[in-house]
C-alpha cells in the first residue's frame, strides 16, 4: 500500500527551503574550524546567527571579526547572499550555468519567491536580477576597498570591502569592524563619505525591489511610463529617506547628533533614516538615541523595504497603500487611487492584513521577551520590531539574552524574512470555502 503523494505548494517550498539552509549553516557555524576559540559554538546561537544571516537581519550575539575565522565569516558571507537573493535565484544560476531547462514548478517558485506578478518573463528578470546583483555588488567593493585597503591593508582590505558591499546590499548589516573595535558596525567611519553614500546606495538599490529594476531597466528613464508599483516604490522611498533624515536632524539635534559638525549631522542623519529600512549598519550609537529617535526607528524598521527586495518590513508598497486607504476614507471617498489608478480591494485588504500581523507578531514577541527575562520594554520593543524586520539594529541585548528570548527572535527573524503572510499560508494548504452569510452590524469607533 503505497502512502499518498504529499505536494508542496510554492510558498510552503519557500518556507522550507530556508529553514533547510538555515539548519545547514548553523551546523558549518558549529565546527571547531568556524571559531577562533577552537571550539565549537552552542547549537542555540549558531542557530540565531545562521538565521540572522540567512534572513538578512544582522542581529548577534557574538562580534562577526572577534569570534569567527575566515572560513565562519566566508559561510556567514554566502547565507547572506543566498538569503538576500533568494535560494530560487541561486538554484536558478547553477540552472544557467549547467545550460538546464527551467520548467513551469521551478518558474512558479521563482514568481513567489521574487513577488512577481505574472510568470510569464519571470526567466529574463531572474537573468537580470542575477546580472545586477553582481554589478552593484562589485561595484560597492570597489569603492570601499579604496577606504578599506589603507586602513586594513590590501588583503583584508579587498576582503572587507566584499564582505560588507555584500552584506549592505543584501541589508544584512553584518560587519567586521570588530578588528577596530567590537560591535561597532561602522562608527568610525562616521565622517567618511565615501563609505557612507556607498552603504547607503547598495541598501537603497538592494532595497527597492527586483521588480523595480526590471522596469528602470526596460524603460530607462521615464517616470511616466513606469508601472504602478515602481512609482509607489520610488516615491515613498523618496519621502521616507528625506523626511526620515530631517526627522532624526531635529528628534537627536541635542542628542547623538549634538557637537557634530553640520555635514556629518546630515550624513548621519540620512545614514539613520536609510538604515532601518532593513539594513542594520550603524553610525551613531543606537542605544544613546533619544526616546524620539529610538521611536523614529521603529517606525522606520516597521514600514522596512519593497516586496520582491532583500529586505523586511510591511514593506514600503503595503505603507503607501494603508496610508491612501486611510485618507480615502477621510475624504469620504470609496475608491483608493494612486497615480490615476484604483487600487483593488483585494490588495487593500492584503495591506491591512500585513500591518495587523506585523504589529501583533512583534508586540507579542517583545511582551514575551520581558516576560522570559527582565528587559527594559522599549529594548524589547526594538529588538522585536528589528528582528521581525529583518533589520539588525540593536541597543545591545541580544548578547545577554537566555534561551527563550533568542528562540522568540529567531522566530521573528524566520517570519520577518519570508513574510508574515506567508507563515500562515505555508501552515494552512487549503482555502477555506467561500460562505454566504447574512449581513450583520457592529459599532467601530
Amino acid at each position: 500500500m503505497t502512502g499518498k503523494k504529499i505536494k508542496l505548494t510554492p510558498t510552503q517550498v519557500i518556507a522550507l527551503g530556508f529553514a533547510a539552509i538555515i539548519i545547514l549553516g548553523a551546523l558549518l557555524l558549529m565546527l571547531p574550524f568556524a571559531s577562533k576559540t577552537g571550539h565549537g559554538i552552542p547549537f542555540i546561537n549558531a542557530l540565531f546567527t545562521a538565521t540572522s544571516a540567512t534572513c538578512v537581519t544582522g542581529l548577534i550575539v557574538y562580534d562577526t571579526w572577534s569570534q569567527f575565522t575566515g572560513f565562519g565569516q566566508a559561510v556567514i558571507l554566502l547565507l547572506i547572499q543566498i538569503g538576500g537573493l533568494g535560494f530560487m535565484n541561486v538554484t536558478t544560476f547553477f540552472f544557467f550555468v549547467m545550460k538546464k531547462r527551467i520548467g513551469l514548478w521551478e518558474r512558479e517558485l521563482l514568481t513567489e519567491s521574487v513577488n512577481a506578478m505574472h510568470i510569464g518573463g519571470i526567466v529574463k528578470l531572474t537573468r537580470q536580477i542575477l546580472l545586477g546583483t553582481l554589478a552593484f555588488e562589485g561595484c560597492g567593493a570597489l569603492l570601499l576597498m579604496t577606504r578599506f585597503i589603507p586602513v586594513f591593508g590590501f588583503a583584508k582590505g579587498v576582503w572587507y570591502g566584499i564582505f560588507h558591499a555584500i552584506s549592505a546590499f543584501c541589508n544584512a548589516g553584518f560587519d567586521l569592524m570588530g578588528v577596530i573595535e567590537p560591535y561597532s558596525s561602522l562608527v568610525h567611519f562616521a565622517d567618511d563619505p565615501i563609505v557612507n553614500f556607498t552603504v547607503m546606495g547598495l541598501i537603497i538599490i538592494g532595497g527597492i525591489g527586483f521588480i523595480v529594476w526590471s522596469d528602470i531597466a526596460d524603460k530607462g528613464f521615464h517616470f511616466k511610463k513606469y508601472a504602478l508599483h515602481t512609482k509607489v516604490m520610488l516615491c515613498s522611498t523618496g519621502i521616507l529617506i528625506v523626511g526620515g533624515a530631517l526627522l532624526f536632524l531635529f528628534t537627536e539635534r541635542n542628542g547623538v547628533f549634538a557637537g557634530m559638525p553640520t555635514s556629518e549631522k546630515i550624513m548621519a542623519a540620512l545614514f539613520q533614516s536609510v538604515t532601518p529600512r532593513t539594513a542594520g549598519y550603524n553610525t551613531v550609537d543606537n542605544a544613546a538615541l533619544s526616546d524620539a529617535g529610538t521611536l523614529l526607528t521603529i517606525l522606520l524598521m516597521f514600514v522596512g523595504a519593497g516586496p520582491g527586495s532583500t529586505g523586511g518590513g510591511i514593506k514600503v508598497t503595503t505603507a503607501a497603500v494603508v496610508i491612501c486607504t486611510v485618507t480615502a476614507y477621510l475624504r469620504g471617498r470609496e475608491n483608493v487611487d494612486m497615480y490615476g489608478r484604483r487600487i483593488d480591494a483585494d490588495s487593500v485588504r492584503r495591506a491591512f492584513c500585513t500591518t495587523t500581523f506585523y504589529m501583533m507578531l512583534a508586540a507579542v514577541g517583545a511582551m514575551l521577551m520581558v516576560a522570559c527575562q527582565p528587559l527594559p520594554i522599549k529594548d524589547a520593543l526594538f529588538e522585536a520590531f528589528s528582528a521581525f524586520g529583518t533589520v539588525g539594529l540593536s541597543t545591545g541585548i541580544t548578547r545577554e539574552l537566555t534561551l527563550i528570548p533568542k528562540i522568540i527572535l529567531i522566530l521573528l527573524m524566520y517570519s520577518g524574512r519570508i513574510g508574515s503572510l506567508t507563515v500562515i499560508l505555508s501552515i494552512s494548504r487549503k482555502r477555506g470555502r467561500a460562505t454566504l452569510n447574512p449581513i450583520g452590524k457592529i459599532m467601530i469607533g
